[in-house]
């Protein structure tokens, strides 16, 4: 099974791919980031996220989808614009992949590390550690996709509480 993974954002939205083996084994397969410039235009931007997912969608079809959901305290007008771009990632995914689940970030720790409340570090070196890879995924956008990635293969088989 093909796992994508989505933190979403406008400046940034990190992915992550991996491929979860009938036996159990989680392969990272690829991570990285989907970028679009702040001079453009909001709408713009949201059409650049958008065709850098199908891009993504065409080459590894995923199985299922995890998406980060939205999380902000502070700046208001960052988390609206951030809301938008998590807006077209949810719609692209569902539209060409239809299994589309969501988790909080408290979700994600706690799949990951056993504590709600971990921190985005100790998240980043426990991803590395069960992927098996040679240090912490830069950007951290793209690490966080990871971890979403990760925790949804490790809470797949709970699928049906978190569908959307």
């Amino acid at each position: 099974m093909i796992i994508l993974g989505i933190d979403p954002g406008i400046a940034t939205l990190g992915y992550g791919v991996l491929r979860k083996e009938e036996r159990g084994g989680i392969v990272a397969e690829d991570y990285g980031v989907v970028t679009t410039p702040k001079q453009e235009r909001l709408p713009v931007r949201l059409a650049m996220l958008e065709e850098g997912l199908n891009k993504l969608l065409d080459r590894f079809a995923p199985d299922e989808v995890a998406v980060e959901e939205l999380f902000f305290t502070k700046n208001v007008t960052t988390g609206i614009a951030v809301a938008h771009a998590r807006g077209v990632a949810l719609l692209t995914c569902v539209k060409r992949c239809g299994r589309l689940f969501e988790y909080t970030p408290m979700q994600i720790k706690q799949a990951l590390t056993g504590y709600g409340k971990a921190e985005k570090r100790q998240i980043q070196l426990v991803t590395a550690n069960l992927l098996h890879l040679k240090g912490v995924p830069r950007p951290d956008d793209a690490a966080d996709a990871l971890a979403v990635a990760l925790c949804h293969s490790f809470t797949s088989r709970l699928s049906g509480l978190y569908t959307i």
